[in-house]
């Protein structure tokens, strides 16, 4: 095959994509181990088919995480080759142009992603280009887990019976101690691709509050394991306390590997640093992760079409006034506007308050649970082509082992038990800051002179409900009995 044997001794081209990180990275380990030049690719793909293209938010993130690789590379002698375009042909592009013997990428396991890399695959093998893949990002193949009778799991507890007790995932691996940079490469200047804000910089608190890169994720990690770790079980759902890992847009950008935090964990509760409930339940946060590309598999447009299509004759409302109010933070129900504000602040809201605010917006508001899955995908950092819409579609009750439709959070409920002295609310609703754990909840039930005293008028520096939970609840359930007696 012509140009075959010139290639045979070309460079390595490694291939990075949602894996932004040196330690524990398959790909980058063996090509470095080869002793050949390796031409370090980032590709920014806006133009295969099929890719869903990154949120405000998450572009943001990558500008950062892309800045960090980029240094850590060159601390090894290796350097970062930027690129833009579809990936068949840019892959193909470099590797002609620089006559690289072989590409080495870790495995992409969206159905989109896998296929490009296929197609990519293909056209490199007809150029005589060897292509070598290796598994980094999940703990499974997402085709590989089956229930009993061979079909894909759709209900989390067996699924993660099977993986949790399945061979234990493997070692990470260490990061390279020395890469063969490849010289006289062109590459584009990351502040053309205009992925930051300038104006308006809508940007400053996320920088604020994050260290984009792998530096930053490993300080995350050790921090989370010295001072998260131990009660994680029990308070993992209390958004005042710092009991959550806070490592999801680590693991989107593959700043961190899943191998990396499971060990991890396992080594803090062998050292006695954490009891093996706390480690159990985290490690079962990386499975429902998991078992979000299980059913992203099982349903390639997830983001858009109902897992449970009898879903798909629900009457959902057109508001655009209420669905403004709650992406500003501005429903009446503080645990609600504090998560809303906190996502648009920081790109990352906690977890327990995510649940509640989506089942806000689809059944006191009934509202499409996709409009809620397209804000969160532009607004957080840790927007994930799996778990976004699958965690969507389990609160709308139409997903795979979903909460049911009928189970509606009573917002000030919930923030009682879980911000019980409501210091979440005072940090991200300030206006309610001087209001007491007897008010800050439901500002609408405190007796007028707390009010006064505290700043608050309703209506004017605080909105009223834009709707009585009672009024949400029985609307939404008579919602759903509409298309149960369709279903008659």
């Amino acid at each position: 095959m012509p140009g075959q044997a010139e290639r045979g001794s070309g460079p390595l081209i490694v291939w990075f994509r949602d894996d932004l990180r040196l330690a524990d990275h398959p790909a980058l380990a063996a090509a470095a181990a080869a002793g050949r030049p390796v031409i370090c690719l980032y590709l920014l793909d806006e133009a295969s088919p099929g890719l869903r293209l990154l949120g405000g938010a998450a572009r943001w993130w990558l500008a950062g995480s892309l800045r960090a690789l980029a240094e850590a590379l060159r601390g090894r002698g290796g350097e970062l080759t930027l690129r833009r375009g579809a990936a068949a042909d840019a892959v193909a592009a470099l590797a002609t142009e620089t006559k690289a013997s072989a590409l080495f990428m870790n495995r992409r396991d969206d159905p989109a992603g896998a296929a490009i890399d296929r197609a990519v695959t293909a056209r490199l093998g007809a150029d005589g280009t060897e292509v070598k893949s290796f598994a980094a990002n999940l703990l499974h193949d997402p085709n590989a887990l089956r229930t009993g009778s061979g079909r894909p799991f759709q209900v989390f507890t067996p699924f993660w019976r099977q993986l949790r007790g399945g061979s234990p995932p493997r070692a990470p691996l260490p990061a390279p101690s020395r890469i063969a940079g490849a010289s006289g490469v062109a590459t584009d200047a990351l502040a053309d691709w205009h992925l930051e804000p300038t104006r308006p910089d809508w940007a400053a608190d996320m920088r604020a509050t994050w260290v984009r890169g792998e530096p930053g994720a490993q300080r995350d990690l050790e921090v989370f394991l010295a001072h998260g770790l131990k009660g994680y079980a029990a308070q993992r759902d209390r958004p005042d306390l710092p009991h959550t890992s806070r490592l999801s847009p680590r693991l989107r950008f593959g700043e961190l590997s899943p191998y990396q935090v499971w060990h991890a964990c396992m080594h803090a509760a062998d050292a006695g640093r954490a009891a093996r409930t706390d480690v159990e339940k985290l490690l079962s946060e990386l499975g429902w992760r998991e078992f979000c590309y299980h059913l992203l598999h099982q349903q390639p447009a997830l983001a858009t079409v109902n897992f449970n299509r009898r879903f798909d004759a629900f009457p959902w409302r057109q508001d655009g006034a209420a669905r403004a109010a709650w992406q500003q933070g501005r429903t009446g129900y503080p645990l609600v506007d504090a998560g809303m504000r906190q996502l648009w602040a920081t790109g990352w809201m906690h977890n327990r308050v995510r649940m509640v605010a989506a089942s806000f917006l689809i059944k006191h508001l009934l509202i499409d649970w996709r409009a809620g899955e397209q804000w969160f995908w532009d607004t957080l950092v840790d927007a994930d082509v799996a778990s976004n819409p699958a965690n969507w579609q389990w609160v709308a009750g139409c997903g795979a082992d979903a909460a049911p439709y009928f189970r509606i959070f009573n917002p000030v409920l919930q923030s009682e038990k879980f911000d019980p002295g409501g210091d979440y609310v005072r940090r991200f609703v300030p206006e309610l800051g001087r209001l007491d754990a007897s008010s800050v909840h439901a500002p609408e039930r405190a007796p007028p002179l707390a009010l006064s005293a505290a700043g608050v008028t309703l209506g004017a520096s605080y909105p009223a409900p834009i709707v009585a939970h009672e009024e949400g609840r029985r609307r939404a359930l008579a919602a759903l009995a509409t298309i149960k007696s369709a279903e008659r």
